[in-house]
This record gives C-alpha cells, structure tokens and sequence, in this order.
C-alpha cells in the first residue's frame, strides 16, 4: 500500500477501489460490443459468471461453506441474475441511452429504500448529490423522451441491482465473504444458462478468439475481482455511497468510446460527466451517508 492511500481513511480507500471497478466495467462495454454480435448476451453471460466463480472458488475453502453463506450467496445471486435479465430484455426495445439513465436510478431507489427500512435521513449534502447525479446521467445518456415497454423492463432491473447492492450490505456479514461471493457469481451462471435455454439460444461456444479473449477479460477482472471487491467494500462503505460510485459507470463508458473506438464527445455529454463526477466527490466528504453505522464493522 502507498503512503498516499495509507493516509485515506478505510472509506476512502474502498471508495478509490469501487471507482476503479467501475472504470472496469464502464471499459467493457467498448471491449464486447462487437463480440455480443458474434454470442448471444445470454450465453456470453452465463460463460462470464461460470468462469469467474472457478476463478473465485479456486483460492475458496468451499467445503467450508454453511447453509447460511449458501443462502446469503444465493440471494444476492438471484438479484444479480435478474438485474441483468431484465436489462437486456428491456434492450430489445429501448435505447441504450435510455437503459443507462434508467438503470443509473438505483442512485435515488436506494436512499428511498435506506430511509424507509431505518428511518435515516440523507444530509443535504446527500440530496445535492443524488439531484447532480440524476441530471448528470440524464446529459449523459438521454436522447429523447420516448417511453416503451423496454423502459419499463430497464425499472425492473434498476430494482432488482439496488436489491442487489442493499441485500449485500446485510449478507456479506453472515460468513467468509469469498465463498459467499463464489456462490453469488455461480447462482447467475445457472439463471443465465435457464434464460439461454428458455430464448433458444446456442449455449456452445464458438471457436472466434474474440469472444475467448472478451470472456477471460470480463470474467477475471470485470466479474471475480469487481464483485469480490464490491462486496469487502460494503462491510465499510453505506449502500447509498455505492449506487453514487456507480453512476460513474457511463462516464467511464463514453471516455473509453472516445479513446478506442472513436466515439465523439458533445458538450452536452460533457456537462453530464462533470455533474456526475461532482456528485461523487460531494458524496463523498460532503456529509453523512443515509444508512446508519451498522453497515461497517469487522466482517468474519
């Protein structure tokens, strides 16, 4: 660890690497767009989890696992799963640009749900972030305003990922987050492998080096690290803080599109980065979270 990062507190620290997750994540859309035409998303996602959780079970003492990590891995799974279910369903008939602003509401669902499970109000600060994070990523993402019935599947994933991150923060303390994590990431291999075989799609691979060479990016660094770190950071860091971390996901986006596929910028896009940007850092030493303290704390 650097001197820099040992003078962070141990928020800011999980902060800096759930940023840098996001980052991952916000590349990979550049990294598979031309694979997704060569697999089917399902497939593709199946294969991805598998192979993350081998990764993941690896370095595990699965014979270790309890009924309890089984359940808690098991939840946060069959939310996970159906976030990503619903979000490309709802793709088959909206706009990406749609899809990212509406999945990007978790950052508003969440501290509704923290307040209406704790009673905990955000600080003003707080409620600044979420209103700059809400116009940010409308700059960023929205092209119009044409409501389908993709959209309406797009909320339903936006729920199911803020039960994703709210189920997390309660789960990864009821045992050894790793196994709990390698339970999770194989709960939505299995759910993308029923989705593959109730949309008829091939479930086998072809022999296109590019889809190998996507999934192995995508399952160790995009799927094993991201979702093991996400889950040691929300022992420390407030659920809310997160979904705020995450609106960053279609900065990171558009600024790889830019850098390797040409994308263009606008100064509307722009703009839209910089909100939400600003909204993170004001989250971040503007004021206290919404969720009470409970969420940080050792973890076994």
């Amino acid at each position: 660890m650097t001197a820099a990062a040992r003078r962070l507190a141990p928020g800011q620290q999980w902060s800096l690497a759930l940023i840098a997750v996001t980052a991952v994540w916000g590349w990979s859309f550049t990294a598979i767009h031309d694979v997704l035409a060569r697999i089917a998303p399902s497939t593709f996602v199946a294969y991805r989890f598998a192979l993350a959780a081998l990764v993941l079970a690896l370095f595990a003492r699965m014979r270790g696992l309890t009924g309890k990590e089984a359940l808690a891995g098991l939840g946060a799974g069959v939310f996970l799963g159906l976030g990503f279910a619903l979000q490309t369903l709802g793709l088959t008939t909206t706009t990406p640009s749609n899809s990212g602003f509406i999945t990007g509401m978790t950052v508003v669902f969440i501290p509704a749900a923290a307040f209406l499970v704790h009673r905990a109000r955000p600080s003003p600060a707080h409620l600044l972030a979420i209103a700059l994070a809400v116009v940010g990523l409308a700059l960023l993402t929205l092209r119009g305003l044409r409501v389908s019935s993709g959209d309406l599947w797009t909320l339903g994933c936006a729920v199911a990922f803020s039960c994703h991150v709210l189920a997390l923060g309660v789960v990864n303390r009821w045992g050894n987050i790793l196994r709990i994590t390698v339970v999770q990431l194989a709960v939505v291999a299995a759910l993308s492998l029923l989705w593959a075989g109730a949309a008829g799609d091939p479930v086998v691979l072809a022999g296109d080096p590019r889809v190998w060479c996507a999934l192995a990016v995508t399952a160790t660094a995009g799927t094993a690290v991201a979702y093991l770190v996400q889950a040691k950071a929300q022992t420390v860091l407030p659920a809310s803080r997160v979904a705020l971390i995450f609106t960053a996901e279609p900065v990171f986006a558009a600024g790889f599109g830019y850098w390797l596929a040409g994308d263009r910028f606008t100064a509307q896009s722009v703009l839209g980065g910089v909100l939400v940007l600003a909204a993170m850092l004001l989250a971040e030493f503007g004021g206290r979270s919404p969720e009470p303290d409970h969420y940080a704390g050792p973890v076994g």
